[in-house]
């Protein structure tokens, strides 16, 4: 389905860029997993490697430009090309409107639409002719209670408007981007659950589907589709992950 292409997964040393990036050298691709341990992103491409695909672990911090920079050049230097690019990295800023610091929103600013904003751009000459973009967003701004995920879900959604505009203004090019909005078992779900249980219960109690997502089989795996040619009319699109539980108009 992904043989020949090349992709960048950020944020890929665990939970649900690793998830994406095996399911994405599952189908054929070349993978380079950035991330900013560089043994999580040595882990996720030894993954690959064991199951016969071809990965470039790139250590890296989303929020230096430099290392953004290194990484487009490294991947299209070592792997060939460049046709899918995933931003995947975030930091998170949880908590009430006066418990988030400026430096928390700053950090959850620079980690998210920033460094995707960055590297749309980075990659966009790659990507010309027949490239594909996912960005990972969030249903938080769609919780039935906002409270305590204001900075998040304000971060999330400028991912999301940056997405509609890339398929907007590159669509002429051959550049199809899109944004998906995952319910996933990765280590920071699974930290919120444990830290806040009730909360967690009641929300996943509000998923049709009753259960969170696998990182791998549930969101890889849509993304890969989604990257592949059997979703090549599929553009600027918002698509929640998520058991049927939120709708996004």
């Amino acid at each position: 389905m992904l043989t020949d292409k090349v992709a960048i997964v950020t944020g890929a040393g665990q939970g649900v860029g690793q998830g994406i990036a095996l399911a994405l050298a599952n189908h054929g691709a070349k993978v380079a997993v950035m991330g900013r341990t560089l043994s999580k992103v040595e882990e996720t491409a030894g993954l690959i490697e064991k199951r016969g695909g071809i990965a470039l672990p790139i250590g890296g911090n989303v929020k230096h430009l430099s290392d953004l920079v290194t990484c487009v050049d490294r991947t299209v230097e070592t792997l060939g090309g460049l046709q899918i690019l995933v931003n995947n990295a975030q930091e998170v800023p949880l908590g009430s409107l006066h418990d988030v610091s400026d430096e928390m929103f700053e950090a959850g600013w620079e980690s998210g639409p920033l460094a995707t904003f960055r590297m749309m751009k980075l990659c966009y000459p790659h990507l010309v002719g027949d490239g594909v973009i996912v960005n990972l967003a969030s249903t938080a701004a769609r919780r039935w209670d906002a409270a305590n995920y204001g900075a998040y879900a304000a971060v999330k959604e400028a991912i999301r408007a940056i997405t509609r505009s890339a398929a907007s203004e590159w669509g002429g090019e051959g550049i199809r981007a899109n944004a998906v909005l995952p319910h996933a078992k990765s280590p920071g779900l699974a930290s919120w659950i444990e830290s806040r249980p009730e909360e967690a219960a009641a929300f996943i109690a509000t998923i049709p589907m009753k259960r969170i997502g696998e990182c791998e089989e549930d969101i890889g795996e849509f993304v890969a589709f989604l990257c592949s040619s059997g979703a090549g009319y599929v553009s600027g699109q918002s698509i929640a992950i998520d058991g049927g539980q939120a709708y996004m108009p």
